[in-house]
């Protein structure tokens, strides 16, 4: 029997920027950091390149159009963190843009309850640890980062590899 490989959970982050300030928003109601300030964000839904889940996202959440020209690739996190369910490890692609069209709102309301401008050297307290991180990362011009394997231990939370091709066993 061959185990299931191990998959990564992609995501994108879009950083809109004005004036040294970046745009948040509070998440509610999604069981997931509600009450802590993140940027536009989603998972990629599979056959969908980094930009375009980005101006989906964008879309979806502030109601604004981004052209492809108006979006740079400005970093990627490895992250990693112990969760109820067990180790979530996951790829964050960071986008920044400028420039776009339409007047930004809170589209989905039901999901978040502010969006607004922050400087990027002065983020709220309740901003989600990784958020800020890449935040800083891209005032920094650094490109790559991991985060909160710091604290993980691997060997624990892992199921162990077989030893002949490499692939973890799936949990007892």
């Amino acid at each position: 029997m061959t185990a299931e490989r191990f998959r990564l959970k992609p995501a994108v982050h879009v950083l809109l920027v004005r004036d040294d300030h970046v745009l948040l928003l509070r998440r509610e109601h999604t069981g997931y950091e509600d009450g802590n300030y993140s940027v536009i964000a989603g998972h990629l839904d599979g056959g969908e390149e980094v930009k375009t889940a980005a101006i989906r996202e964008a879309r979806e959440e502030a109601g604004i159009a981004i052209a492809p020209d108006n979006l740079r690739v400005v970093g990627v996190m490895h992250r990693f963190s112990q969760r109820a369910t067990g180790p979530d490890e996951r790829i964050n692609f960071f986008v920044a843009a400028e420039r776009w069209s339409g007047a930004i709102v809170n589209a989905e309301p039901e999901k978040c309850g502010d969006l607004s401008w922050f400087a990027v050297d002065a983020l709220p307290s309740n901003t989600i640890p990784y958020v800020r991180r890449a935040i800083a990362n891209y005032r920094a011009g650094r490109w790559f980062d991991s985060f909160g394997w710091e604290s993980a231990n691997v060997s624990q939370t892992m199921a162990p590899r077989d030893e002949e091709n490499g692939e973890r066993s799936a949990p007892a």
